[in-house]
């Protein structure tokens, strides 16, 4: 029960829901940067959530499985097809052994998820079967995935889609499984450091648009634009940082930190972007423009919440389709 890599694109790599629990070792998080679409995309295809699958940055891949696989995508606004039919996101499809799966570009967005019952079979590394592609261990051979890899799937589960159909009827929903938008706006709460800035550079923050630099990855997204600058420049004593954090350093040039990121920094804070927007931040790419809006931490819980209800009701809704 394998998959085998015909052409790897840009940047794939295994990924699950991420490293916990390590990180005051300093052991970053890594995993997929849109957990949430990862959890769909798995629920879709009759696994476990936290089961490890693909994050595919840009496109490209090209891979088949040698047996029958249910497989679903969520993320940016990629064209997927199976031979000449196209794969929409956020639904689960069937493909028979040795029928090839493509990724194509985005026209939207950067990265996508995609989810193959049974899960990949990757060996668990500090509890997660994720890539760490900074320090090379997990996932498979501590690497993105290359032309020519074959790598192993877990046992099916139950067919989440009737024999008769090919492509499943019911599917998630477009917020769900298509996360990348033309004019991203990151909701946030006020960081550690908010205070050291004044009025002026909290206003450019929250009202001014922002570029993503090239100079981007799966450890931060680099943003260019209004220099925000503190009010002094004391140093500050290293603290934690996690995905989300919006660190300025000295150039001014704000830093969103992603999955990657490392455990503490000095760089003050100025802001959080909130779990539910993570998935957003996961699809910047270089050229992008981004805006930030201010929600209080009540407001940032309560959307959680209620996006953990509707899956609940989701993943129930799924259960009626196992066969």
């Amino acid at each position: 029960m394998t998959a085998t890599v015909s052409h790897a694109g840009f940047l794939t790599s295994v990924q699950d829901l991420g490293r916990t629990r390590y990180r005051q070792f300093g052991v970053s998080l890594a995993g997929a940067l849109d957990v949430f679409a990862l959890r769909v995309a798995n629920l879709l295809v009759g696994n476990d959530e936290s089961a490890a699958g693909l994050e595919i940055t840009f496109g490209g891949l090209r891979l088949q499985f040698s047996d029958e696989r249910i497989v679903a995508w969520c993320g940016g606004d990629f064209d997927v097809q199976i031979g000449s039919t196209s794969l929409p996101a956020g639904h689960a499809t069937r493909l028979q052994a040795r029928e090839e799966l493509k990724f194509g570009r985005p026209q939207l967005g950067c990265r996508s998820w995609l989810a193959i019952s049974g899960g990949v079979d990757a060996p668990i590394v500090l509890g997660s079967r994720s890539t760490d592609l900074r320090t090379s261990f997990g996932g498979f051979g501590g690497r993105a995935l290359r032309d020519g890899d074959v790598f192993q799937l877990g046992a099916r589960p139950l067919s989440q889609i009737p024999a008769t159909e090919r492509i499943s009827s019911w599917s998630a929903s477009k917020p769900w499984s298509q996360t990348a938008v033309s004019t991203p706006v990151l909701r946030f709460v006020r960081g550690a450091a908010w205070d050291l800035f004044n009025d002026v550079t909290i206003q450019r923050f929250t009202s001014e648009v922002f570029a993503v630099s090239t100079d981007s990855d799966r450890m931060g997204v680099r943003l260019e634009g209004p220099e925000l600058r503190r009010d002094n420049d004391v140093d500050l004593i290293s603290e934690a940082v996690a995905p989300g954090t919006i660190q300025v350093p000295s150039s001014g040039k704000p830093i969103l930190l992603l999955g990657d990121c490392q455990t503490i920094g000095g760089y003050p804070k100025i802001a959080h972007v909130i779990t539910v927007d993570l998935g957003i931040a996961a699809q910047l790419r270089a050229g992008d423009h981004v805006r930030f809006s201010e929600v209080s931490l009540a407001d940032a819980h309560r959307l959680l919440l209620e996006r953990e209800s509707e899956l609940k009701r989701f993943r129930i809704g799924l259960s009626l389709h196992a066969v």
